[in-house]
């Protein structure tokens, strides 16, 4: 990697356990002799990964303003602030059911599993600097959402948020990841790792709402065991270039996993997302929907792959993908694949991209709706879907009130045309 102040000295002087401190310092080596990713690699392709100067940032310190998290109505609250955990609040039931909100400590190693599927991975095992822990004893079934909040207020700083689920056999857990920031230049890397034990019923949510100078570069990587059920779902709203990329493992017989997510671009920013649906034991499930929309001069990207190891007959996976362009000078991408060895499976990918739905608009226009109405209706409906199926509905209010707002501002210089996305 070019030159940068993300060096193995500077992973090694981030305070922690003896045991995360090598970690950091391996996995910095590991930074430093990695080239930065190109779009010449095909999970890199369309990205403006070119335009990214790492060199800009430093690493922020400073936790910054944010008042420790406040005492939930029901589930836990947690805070961090320019990468630095601030304090949780858990409600006595919650606490006493043996539910740990904290960072990893000296006895933890073998929590923090390693997760090296980009370079920024990597450097989130290098600069994180407190992994927070989200621990689900077996057999317990928390009562309302488990809330961990980001803020960045650094102006050109770097965080590199590290949340860990770990929900134990039968157990039952909502989580709810919110990113924020305020109007500054920065750079965030996170990595979300979920493990769902066998029968665990785990639903996560994030809802990214960066500001409009924040590169955002993160990874989910999730390991759900047999007859266990994830439904991981993203809100991508914000920064100006904001990517995730989810690796789910059906590692179980019968596991499930659904991601249900959301995107709305406008300005200028990218938003992008890679998945992939690994099935590798017999009887699983994957099921994805993904819906964006593109406005002013903004772009997203989507490319998915669902693949299916030799033992892992009985199968059952889908995916699919929608997008509404809105302006003319918008622009998506949508590459669905398949990768099957296993010929006993049911397998589907769907994906689109066009302009609002002529039709629609021209049967609303008919009944005396003004156009311009029309279409934040026709938009807004395109959202439902995803919204109904969030696993957090705590938390759908406030994203339907955002999404409204970004509506609300449509541009009005798109083509009319075509199918529906």
């Amino acid at each position: 990697m070019n030159e940068t102040q993300f060096t193995p000295e500077a992973a090694g002087a981030i305070p922690g356990p003896d045991w995360l401190a090598r970690r950091r310092v391996a996995a910095a080596e590991q930074v430093a002799a990695a080239p930065m990713p190109s779009v010449e690699e095909e999970v890199w392709r369309y990205t403006p990964i070119g335009q990214l100067d790492l060199g800009r940032y430093q690493l922020a310190t400073d936790p910054g303003a944010q008042s420790p998290a406040s005492v939930p109505e029901q589930g836990a609250i947690a805070d961090t602030s320019n990468g630095r955990f601030c304090g949780a609040a858990l409600t006595p039931e919650v606490a006493g059911q043996g539910v740990l909100v904290r960072p990893l400590g000296d006895g933890d190693a073998e929590l923090a599993a390693s997760v090296d599927v980009d370079l920024f991975a990597l450097m989130n095992a290098a600069f994180c600097a407190e992994p927070l822990l989200v621990q689900v004893p077996p057999g317990v079934n928390v009562e309302g959402p488990i809330v961990v909040r980001h803020w960045l207020d650094a102006d050109d700083g770097a965080v590199f948020p590290r949340l860990i689920v770990d929900a134990g056999a039968d157990s039952s857990v909502e989580v709810l990841e919110l990113y924020g920031s305020a109007d500054v230049s920065a750079f965030v890397g996170p990595v979300i790792e979920v493990r769902a034990a066998a029968a665990a019923r785990v639903g996560y949510l994030a809802v990214q709402d960066l500001g409009p100078k924040v590169w955002h570069i993160g990874s989910q990587v999730s390991h759900v065991g047999a007859q266990a059920h994830l439904r991981a779902s993203t809100a991508a709203l914000g920064g100006e270039y904001a990517r995730m990329r989810l690796d789910t493992h059906l590692s179980g017989r019968g596991a499930t996993g659904d991601l249900i997510s959301l995107y709305f671009g406008d300005g200028e920013q990218t938003l992008d997302f890679r998945t992939f649906q690994d099935h590798a034991a017999p009887d699983t499930t994957s099921s994805l929907l993904f819906k964006g929309a593109v406005d002013d001069a903004s772009r997203s990207v989507y490319t998915g792959l669902i693949r299916v190891r030799p033992d892992a007959r009985g199968t059952n996976a889908y995916q699919t993908n929608r997008n509404i362009k809105l302006s003319e000078d918008a622009w998506a991408e949508s590459v669905p694949n398949l990768e099957i060895e296993n010929n006993e499976v049911h397998c589907s990918h769907a994906s689109a991209v066009g302009p609002i739905d002529s039709d629609q608009l021209f049967y609303l226009e008919s009944r005396g709706v003004p156009t311009e109405t029309a279409e934040r209706l026709i938009v807004t409906g395109f959202f439902d879907e995803v919204l109904d199926r969030f696993p957090v509905p705590e938390a759908v209010p406030a994203v339907r009130e955002r999404l409204q707002a970004k509506i609300a501002g449509l541009s009005h210089h798109h083509a009319r045309g075509g199918d529906s996305a």
